[in-house]
Order: C-alpha cells, then structure tokens, then sequence
C-alpha cells in the first residue's frame, strides 16, 4: 500500500470513529447547539476536510500533464 493510500485509510478510520463519537454525544445531549457536540461535529468537518484535501491533491495530475 503506498504512503498516501495509508493515510487515506488511516483518516477514513478516524473519520468514523468521529462519526460515531458525535452520533452517540448527540443522542447524550439535550440540544444539537451543546458546545460538546459543537466541538465534535468541528472535529468531524476538520477530519473531512482534510480527507478532501489529500484525495483531491493525490488524485490531480501534475500541472501540465494530463
């Protein structure tokens, strides 16, 4: 596997285990504006975002080339 493919993977299993943190804080907490379940979604978004970033970087081809 090579080094971007693994930090793909590896975001991907933090992404989920985001995922289910946040649904689990949420279904807790009395109101989705919880700063709890703020900072959570926040580390979800920040998590995706960066999954985006490398994938899309990863997958452009070089500038120049097709």
């Amino acid at each position: 596997m090579s080094e971007i493919n693994k930090l793909l993977a590896d975001i991907l299993k933090e992404i989920e285990q985001l995922r289910i943190g946040l649904n689990a804080l949420s279904r807790n907490k009395t109101s989705l504006v919880d700063p709890e379940v703020i900072e959570a979604s926040k580390k979800l978004d920040d998590a995706l975002n960066e999954y985006a970033r490398l994938s899309s970087k990863w997958q452009d081809p070089p500038t120049g080339q097709n």
